[in-house]
C-alpha cells in the first residue's frame, strides 16, 4: 500500500510540473484545481481499492505494457499516453501564456463538476468490476459483468473517460484544448470496438451480453 501511495504522489508532482511550468505562473486557479482533483482522486482510488479490491489495485497500478496485453493495444496506449501529455502541456500553455479568449469562471466550475461525475463513474465501475484492467487482455477467472453501470452501457469506464475529456479543458481554461478533445473521444471509440473483438473471442457469454446491452458508451446514442 505504501508503495502505491508513493507512486500516486510521484504522479501528482509530475502532473503539477506539466501544468504549472508551461503556464509560466503559479497564479493559475484552473491548474491548481486539476492538481487537487488528480491528487485527491488518485489517493481515494488507492485507499478504496486497497481495502475492497486489492487485486484490481495491483492491476490499475501496474505498468501500462504487459505480457498478456494485445499487441495493438500496446501501440494504442503508447500513442494515447504521449498525446495526452502533449495535450495537457498545450492546454496549460494556452491558458497561462496566450490567454486566447479567456474561459469564464462559471464554465470552469462546470468543468469541475463534470470531473466529479467522472470520478463517481470510475468508482461505480470499479465497485462492480474487479477485472477493470487498464489494458486490453483476458484475465484468469474473468467473467462478464452485467450489473451496475454495465446494465446500461458495455464500456462504462470509457463513458467516464468522455466526461474527463470534456471537463479537463474547461477546468484548465483552454478553448483550443476543448476542440482537441475530439480526437481522444474518437481514439477511445476505436479502442472499444477492437477491445470487443477480443472479448467476443476470449470471454464466454460476451456475445449474449452485447445482444442484451446494445450501447457501448451512451444509452440511446452509441
Amino acid at each position: 500500500m505504501v508503495s502505491y501511495l508513493l507512486q500516486c504522489m510521484a504522479w501528482t508532482v509530475f502532473m503539477a510540473a506539466l501544468v504549472l511550468l508551461p503556464a509560466g505562473t503559479l497564479d493559475y486557479p484552473g491548474g491548481w484545481a486539476f492538481i487537487v482533483l488528480f491528487a485527491v482522486g488518485g489517493l481515494a482510488m488507492v485507499l478504496w481499492l486497497g481495502k475492497y479490491s486489492p487485486s484490481l489495485l495491483r492491476e490499475r497500478m501496474s505498468a501500462p505494457w504487459q505480457r498478456e496485453q494485445k499487441g495493438w493495444d500496446k501501440v494504442w496506449l503508447t500513442a494515447f499516453m504521449l498525446a495526452f501529455l502533449a495535450w495537457l502541456v498545450f492546454m496549460a500553455w494556452d491558458a497561462g501564456r496566450t490567454r486566447f479568449i479567456a474561459m469564464p469562471a462559471w464554465l470552469q466550475v462546470v468543468g469541475f463538476l463534470i470531473a466529479l461525475a467522472y470520478m463517481a463513474g470510475v468508482w461505480w465501475t470499479f465497485r462492480e468490476n474487479a477485472f477493470a484492467a487498464p489494458v486490453v487482455k483476458i484475465q484468469e477467472g474473468q467473467k462478464v459483468i452485467d450489473t451496475g453501470p454495465y446494465a446500461y452501457v458495455r464500456h462504462p469506464m470509457y463513458t467516464s473517460a468522455l466526461l474527463f475529456f470534456i471537463s479537463l479543458p474547461l477546468i484548465l481554461g483552454s478553448w483550443w484544448g476543448l476542440l482537441l478533445a475530439v480526437p481522444f473521444v474518437l481514439g477511445v471509440a476505436w479502442r472499444a470496438v477492437h477491445e470487443e473483438e477480443a472479448l467476443r473471442v476470449g470471454l464466454p457469454g460476451y456475445d449474449a451480453y452485447a445482444a442484451r446491452v446494445r450501447y457501448r458508451f451512451v444509452p440511446m446514442v452509441w
